[in-house]
């Protein structure tokens, strides 16, 4: 089986949230927010990761990086999402939704509601 070098791992994948809510973030920012952090020179070493497979640049901001998202978050959830139902549920969005409406938590009537008109637009925008 290969893997995606873009695919990022757990990891990766917390530094890029403390990016995303941050907009911005030096090596430093990014390790004070992470759960259980690594050393300071591991979570350098990710970022240059993340730089690499192009989720991160960097700008310099006196004697430090300070590390942007190269892409927008609604983009790369976007991508991601994509990704997930291409690769776990055979391509089908309908599949994934009937997943999601089956998780042991309850949607209240609300989100319900919210769902259902969501559907309704996409059928009235020929999706």
């Amino acid at each position: 089986m290969t893997t995606d070098p873009n695919q990022l791992s757990r990891r990766e994948r917390q530094i890029m949230e403390v990016i995303y809510a941050h907009g911005r973030a030096t090596a430093a920012e990014v390790r004070k927010s992470l759960p259980d952090p690594p050393s300071y020179s591991a979570v350098r070493a990710m970022l240059r990761i993340l730089e690499d497979k192009g989720h991160l640049f960097h700008e310099s901001d006196g004697p430090r990086y300070v590390f942007l998202p190269t892409t927008p978050r609604e983009q790369a959830r976007e991508t991601a999402l994509r990704g997930i139902v291409q690769t776990f549920f055979g391509g089908s969005p309908e599949s994934a939704v009937a997943a999601l409406l089956d998780l042991d938590d309850e949607l209240d009537a609300e989100a319900l509601e919210r769902l259902a008109g969501r559907i309704e637009d996409a059928r009235k925008e020929g999706r």
